[in-house]
């Protein structure tokens, strides 16, 4: 069985490389969707956000390329290209593109019984 289906496995990939950054765009890409874990390529343009909510679970942002301004609650942080930065679960956040960036997001939610 396969859970990563959406990229090439046992192939070396830069993931920068299968999403488009494009100016006044927010893109995303859906690697894995479960109800326990969802992986997502995001390309946000220059001035670009993603508004202001709140994730059933802690949410992981890798920063693939340029600057994210992450404000989680009343935080604001810088993330560049290589650093990443995790949101707790039920934290309202919101991403602005400092610097057109592209990332990978990985949001881990509990598992329902």
């Amino acid at each position: 069985m396969t859970y990563i289906d959406k990229i090439p496995q046992s192939e070396v990939v830069d993931l920068k490389q299968l999403i488009d950054l494009a100016a006044g765009e927010v893109t995303s890409r859906t690697l894995v969707q479960r109800p326990e874990l969802t992986m997502t390529l995001f390309a946000v343009g220059t001035g670009e956000e993603i508004g202001g909510h709140e994730a059933a679970g802690d949410a992981m942002v890798n920063v693939l390329s340029g600057a994210a301004e992450i404000t989680i609650a009343d935080q604001t942080y810088l993330v560049a290209a290589g650093q990443t930065i995790v949101i707790p679960a039920g934290k309202r956040h919101s991403l602005y593109a400092k610097a057109g960036f592209q990332m990978l997001l990985t949001v881990v939610k509990p598992v329902a019984h």
